[in-house]
């Protein structure tokens, strides 16, 4: 971007952006516990209503892993399921921490990310480098609201205290790129085998 044009705050998905997750991780340790085939699992699975709600952080980890006993059809503890979901985590993107410290000299960092609170739980101790540079993370299970409602999004913008235009959002699901244009941001979308320290470059310089 020009310098008339630049914008004066980043803000960051994590998952698929940051940090790299697989969910049939989550699909093969469940399978493993229950002993059933990890295809009957991943086929069960949905991103349904309830799992907005423990998104949102109206259900916790109880209320939701007793929907996923009846979804996945499997008798499993509840630290059986949280295991599983935790094992979603693999690891730092190529480059991006080293990125993120060159760019917080820059811009004020930020990340928003669609999570439960224990997902965050974890990873806010696992990813505590990655995360150092950033100012301030979001999270839907702290503000009731998830990508990509226009709701979310005003309601991050208001956090940040700069208009949507004025800032530059970065995600790996096409919706969310789209709900945040539609919301004013400035979006780009980082897919599925690209470089994440690439995309930014392209978009910031």
């Amino acid at each position: 971007m020009t310098a008339e044009g630049e914008p004066a705050a980043l803000l960051f998905d994590l998952g698929g952006v940051l940090v790299d997750i697989d969910f049939r991780r989550a699909f093969d340790a469940w399978a493993d516990a229950a002993g059933a085939p990890a295809a009957a699992i991943a086929s069960r699975f949905s991103f349904d209503p309830t799992y907005q709600a423990y998104e949102r952080g109206e259900i916790g980890e109880r209320e939701y892993f007793a929907s996923l006993r009846q979804m996945l059809r499997v008798s499993l503890s509840d630290d059986d399921f949280l295991a599983g979901w935790n094992a979603i985590f693999v690891g730092s993107r190529p480059g991006v921490e080293p990125m993120l410290h060159k760019l917080a000299a820059r811009w004020p960092l930020y990340v928003f990310s669609n999570t439960s609170r224990s997902h965050k739980s974890f990873w806010e101790e696992r990813y505590r480098p990655i995360l150092a540079p950033i100012k301030e993370v979001f999270c839907s299970c702290d503000i009731g609201r998830r990508k990509p409602t226009l709701e979310a999004y005003a309601d991050v913008c208001s956090r940040v205290g700069l208009p949507a235009d004025r800032i530059a959002f970065f995600d790996d699901l096409e919706e969310n790129v789209l709900g945040a244009r539609a919301a004013g941001l400035r979006a780009f979308q980082v897919r599925a085998g690209e470089d994440t320290c690439e995309v930014l470059a392209q978009a910031l310089w």
